[in-house]
């Protein structure tokens, strides 16, 4: 998706340790109006596959995911990082690895929310190494539910993880994809 490629460029902070700082538009500061045209991207992408709901990670997939959600007509349901008291009943619950915090996170979606005649579009942010798709995955497949298909903003296509989910044989479809990166700039596929 060019309009978000450019605006990468343009605000996007390449940070050592192979981090792409994007929180002026992405995922700190939300840029609205690049989130509509976003979710108007996956809903031409997934059109015909029936989507029921919309799974992210908490937090910074929720905006784009909502956003999307209109375009669908569907709830989101995102996977909460920590167990809180409002949460009450039987809970899916995978562990997944973050690759910008480096820590793992018991990650936790209420039985409510996902069930076995769903058909699931997982929307994230950014895919680097696979572990949070792998994660959400996992909670879908837990509840006999289908993945649809999973949407990206970024994904950093040198780190691997999105060519293993594909290998799984989940369709991926990132907006952006990168192939590699430095201070010197940044290239795509």
């Amino acid at each position: 998706m060019k309009l978000l490629e450019e605006r990468i460029v343009k605000d996007g902070v390449v940070k050592d340790g192979n981090v792409l700082k994007v929180d002026s538009f992405l995922n700190h500061q939300m840029d609205i109006e690049l989130f509509n045209e976003m979710g108007k991207e996956w809903k031409r992408l997934y059109a015909e596959d029936k989507i029921t709901k919309i799974l992210t990670i908490e937090a910074s997939g929720i905006g784009m995911a909502v956003i999307a959600a209109q375009y669908f007509d569907v709830p989101v349901v995102f996977a909460k990082k920590t167990q809180t008291l409002n949460l009450d009943g039987e809970l899916y619950s995978t562990k997944v690895e973050s690759f910008t915090h480096g820590r793992v996170y018991d990650v936790v979606v209420s039985k409510k929310f996902i069930h076995k005649e769903d058909n699931v579009l997982i929307i994230d942010d950014f895919l680097a190494n696979g572990n949070a798709l792998i994660g959400l995955i996992d909670i879908v497949e837990q509840a006999g539910a289908k993945v649809a298909g999973i949407g990206i903003g970024i994904e950093k296509k040198y780190q691997g993880g999105g060519d293993m989910i594909r290998n799984k044989g989940y369709r991926v479809e990132s907006l952006a994809m990168i192939e590699k990166m430095g201070h010197d700039g940044i290239v795509f596929c």
